[in-house]
């Protein structure tokens, strides 16, 4: 398999659309290869009520963050071009999707990453119709000062490989890979200046299919969480010497703040 079709593997297999009385998952046209497919928290605990006040769920089957009251930070890879878009439902402020409290609001604009074409440069902003002022931000990493360590990783993707999406967001710890050692695993296919790797050599625990978009984080010197990924691919599910890859928010900083700041965000 080629790197893009393992890419888009760590989005959902099914599209997720919440109703207010249950959790409904239409198939695709098409559906990625259960031997390719890559992002939600498998090896996973359930998150507590209010743990990641920050994280969304997309409707269209990705995660993402709150980078401000109007825009959730995700993947280039989950969205369309850049340009008006009012088809995406974010669900917000619960663990569990079924939630009655939960908030949902409407996208109006998608933001992709300049340049994008499926290799590296994989972030995007989505601007919602209203600001979400009750729950806190995630602040990304600016620096490559947090890029190592033991990171948090959190979404509502598959628990194993090829399984289904999750009701309840689950959260896990992974470790820093060094690009020496991804790129002994991908070769070619690790952009080391813009992406960064995280995962247990035997496998285990890892992002998977659904969790493509949401965000790897940490926390920073004053213990306030900090986000330093963004969930974009691998080969697999928590398979052994296959760690997962993050787009590296650092190296993107300047970029997704200058387009934020265009988006009046």
């Amino acid at each position: 398999m080629n790197r893009w079709r393992r890419l888009i593997g760590r989005m959902a297999a099914a599209m997720v659309a919440v109703t207010a009385g249950s959790l409904v998952l239409a198939a695709p046209a098409t559906a990625a290869p259960t031997s390719d497919v890559t992002p939600y928290v498998v090896g996973g605990t359930r998150a507590a009520q209010g743990e990641f006040p920050f994280m969304v769920r997309l409707s269209m089957g990705c995660g993402g963050a709150l980078y401000s009251p109007r825009l959730v930070l995700t993947a280039a890879h989950c969205v369309g071009r850049t340009g008006t878009n009012t088809s995406i439902t974010a669900t917000l402020g619960v663990v569990d999707l079924q939630s009655s409290s939960r908030i949902q609001v409407r996208s109006n604009y998608v933001y992709r990453a300049p340049g994008y074409n499926g290799s590296g440069k994989d972030w995007a902003l989505i601007r919602l119709a209203t600001p979400v002022t009750s729950l806190s931000t995630l602040r990304i990493a600016t620096t490559t000062a947090y890029d190592s360590g033991t990171f948090t990783v959190a979404g509502w993707g598959a628990a194993r490989e090829g399984g289904p999406q999750q009701r309840y967001l689950l959260k896990a710890n992974v470790p820093f890979v060094s690009d020496a050692s991804c790129a002994a695993s991908y070769g070619g296919d690790l952009i080391p200046a813009e992406e960064i790797c995280a995962g247990y050599a035997g496998g285990g625990t890892d992002t998977c299919q659904g969790d493509s978009g949401g965000p790897m984080f940490r926390r920073d010197a004053n213990n306030a969480w900090i986000q330093v990924g963004i969930v974009s691919w691998g080969y697999g599910c928590a398979r052994p010497n296959y760690p997962g890859v993050y787009t590296q928010v650092s190296t993107f900083a300047p970029q997704i703040a200058s387009a934020a700041a265009s988006l009046g965000g």
